[in-house]
């Protein structure tokens, strides 16, 4: 782009303006403070877990933490990129394609969690705004008593 040109969205861009396109390259898709604070709640109880990884490799979708021997997949979903009951606000600009983008995102929340359930998995989902405590207590009961299932299954 030379000096002085004026920036422009390519044809089909999400982007309305340059501020705009900076500003959404700027959002995080992990290590979000909600899910590091779980993490490391998670954690200082004694459990190890996978970042943003693949619960299931053919499967192009990453979980916030993934506990792979007890098949346990977390979530944490932002208020307004997952549409919040509670929190979520229609946007005021471009509110056409930010509601189908929002849409389209709950759409493929429901889809991962039908395809890790019928593949075994246990889904875990928590909105940002939850308290991180409580969060961190449902994690670690549910890792145990898949634990304590594997290792009935065994004997």
């Amino acid at each position: 782009m030379s000096e002085g040109s004026a920036w422009k969205a390519p044809a089909g861009s999400w982007a309305s303006s340059a501020a705009r396109r900076r500003n959404m390259q700027a959002i995080r898709s992990r290590d979000t403070q909600p899910e590091r604070l779980l993490r490391r709640l998670v954690h200082a109880r004694g459990l190890r877990y996978r970042v943003a990884a693949r619960p299931l490799p053919d499967l192009r979708r990453t979980a916030d933490m993934v506990f792979r021997p007890v098949k346990v997949a977390v979530f944490i979903d932002g208020c307004y990129w997952h549409g919040c009951p509670e929190h979520y606000i229609p946007p005021k600009t471009n509110s056409g394609y930010w509601s189908e983008k929002v849409v389209s995102n709950v759409t493929r929340d429901r889809d991962t969690d039908r395809r890790l359930e019928e593949a075994g998995w246990l889904v875990l989902r928590f909105w940002e705004h939850e308290p991180a405590e409580e969060c961190a207590l449902a994690v670690c009961k549910a890792v145990t008593a898949r634990r304590a299932e594997q290792g009935r299954a065994s004997r």
